[in-house]
């Protein structure tokens, strides 16, 4: 009871910001999409060079088998790096990659750079940092551990709250993992159960250069206002960078802004000037090729089918872009449109849901079922977490009845025997469309903490290559096969029984979890 008092000062959530959407959608196709670039880079990519996994066991596999690869640079975003064997194998592949650079002739080339936060990568006497320090006392001038501390955690504050409360308050929840010019976009974190039978999403970029550079620019702006891991697990700051949990907070939060949005600003002024030099080339090249015939054109590039946004949230920051385009979607999105959209933990905020509730697209939301929640079988308050999700979807499901809009919006459990489920995302098909042409990948779970309290990032891919579009429809239609739909006699079930001091608590920590 005690630690719930801890987390008394925080109680009385922040007003949320309302911002406008950027613009409408334009009516042609996926082209309706190409307001997002207003905000962020967009980069024009082939779909040859997407694929999309479904396995726990195939992401742990790429991972081994790209971090072997790499020749020039391995960058790791992750709420954390787990302790056990499977974590142990992917640490012994990154010192050989590193022994191998550093054996190589000439200084090496290859750097590591992983970026974790803080609170949950220092839980435990056995952590994520003790887990790194080998590389960090083999390798210092190749390999970078950065550990993000909420500026929101100060003071009396992080005194008071225990190891594991404290992390309710903020996290580094982005996961990207990239190697050379190939990028991994996932929600799923490095640690045992996401590469056995946690279920996730995984999508691989190939061979793609400028989105590699943005992440590897994103994940060092990070590291940047992030504390650096030492050889003797003590950590510190850069040379004058602020402290953010000793230093002034609104100059902290500033000067993370600032680095961020140079990230993102400067990525998508390069990616305009080189869309207008391949618009004029292709001009160009079109009126050769009616002069010399279609050979001309044997040597070039194909054109982009495919388009990839990089969609940031970092609220601590004063940085909205992926609740403002996920906003946009829900409120632009036509009738007779179908949105598949999936979390693990079903905790809407009150602006998703009033979307959700009360625009004209079809909804088929993917949760989990209490068995495959991830705090299922917890110990201590913990232990009641998937009661309180219960509480929460139940009082959605009921606004949907009160509504009438049962078959407009539909809830489905996602349900398997030994597996938990940690998928978030959505597929949005277009009126008439029985296959996909946008899908959203990444960390966030479109709840209060995705939106005010960590750092999340995910990229919306827009396709019109249909074999791409078939992927995007599988990995849907695969989740989607592991579940059930949830009705009123769901919640009549005895394991859906919800204590009432569940009921009167969950109200006001909500937003923590």
């Amino acid at each position: 009871r005690s630690s719930w008092l801890l987390l008394a000062p925080l109680l009385t959530p922040p007003i949320p910001v309302i911002t406008a959407p950027p613009c409408s959608l334009c009516p042609e196709g996926v082209h309706r999409f190409q307001w997002i670039r207003n905000l962020v880079p967009e980069f024009g990519i082939s779909s040859s060079h997407v694929k999309v996994l479904s396995s726990p066991a195939e992401f742990y596999e790429l991972l081994k088998v790209q971090i072997k690869a790499a020749k020039q640079r391995v960058v790791m975003a992750s709420l954390y790096l787990g302790t056990g064997l499977l974590e142990q194998e992917l640490v012994d592949c990154l010192e050989e990659t590193l022994e191998k650079s550093l054996q190589a002739k000439g200084s090496p080339d290859l750097r590591v750079s992983i970026l974790l936060d803080y609170t949950r990568g220092s839980r435990g006497r056995k952590n994520s940092r003790t887990m790194l320090i080998p590389l960090l006392q083999r390798f210092p001038e190749q390999v970078r551990v950065s550990l993000f501390h909420t500026p929101n955690l100060r003071g009396l504050l992080r005194l008071l709250i225990p190891e594991r409360f404290n992390e309710t308050i903020g996290l580094q929840h982005i996961k990207v993992y990239l190697f050379d010019d190939n990028v991994i976009l996932s929600g799923a974190n490095l640690s045992d159960l996401y590469f056995t039978n946690r279920q996730d999403r995984y999508v691989l970029l190939r061979d793609s250069p400028e989105i590699a550079d943005f992440f590897t620019e994103l994940v060092d702006a990070i590291g940047d206002v992030s504390l650096q891991l030492q050889q003797d697990d003590t950590v510190q700051m850069m040379e004058g960078m602020v402290h953010p949990y000793q230093g002034d907070k609104v100059a902290y939060c500033e000067i993370a802004n600032r680095r961020v949005m140079e990230v993102i600003n400067s990525a998508r002024t390069r990616q305009e000037l080189l869309h207008a030099k391949t618009f004029h080339s292709s001009q160009a090249g079109s009126s050769l090729l009616s002069q010399q015939g279609s050979q001309a054109s044997g040597g070039q590039k194909p054109e982009p089918d495919t388009w990839i946004y990089p969609l940031i949230q970092m609220k601590p920051f004063g940085i909205q872009i992926d609740e403002m385009v996920t906003e946009t979607l829900l409120t632009e999105a036509e009738r007779d449109a179908r949105i598949y959209l999936t979390t693990g933990y079903f905790n809407l905020t009150q602006a998703y849901m009033d979307l959700i509730l009360g625009t004209r697209a079809e909804y088929r939301i993917l949760l989990a079922s209490p068995e495959v929640n991830g705090f299922f079988g917890a110990k201590g308050v913990a232990g009641a977490i998937p009661a309180a999700y219960v509480y929460i979807e139940h009082q959605f499901y009921s606004e949907v009845c009160y509504l009438q809009q049962q078959e407009r919006v539909q809830l489905q459990e996602y349900s398997r025997a030994g597996w938990t489920f940690h998928a978030k995302g959505l597929w949005l098909y277009l009126a008439g469309s029985d296959l996909p042409c946008l899908t959203l990948i990444g960390s966030p779970n479109f709840g209060y903490r995705s939106v005010h309290r960590d750092l999340e990032a995910q990229v919306a891919i827009v396709t019109e290559n249909r074999a791409l579009q078939q992927q995007l429809h599988q990995e849907q239609e695969q989740l989607y096969l592991c579940s059930g739909v949830v009705s009123t006699s769901t919640f009549e079930q005895p394991n859906r029984y919800v204590k009432l001091w569940v009921k009167l608590v969950t109200p006001l920590i909500k937003n923590f979890f």
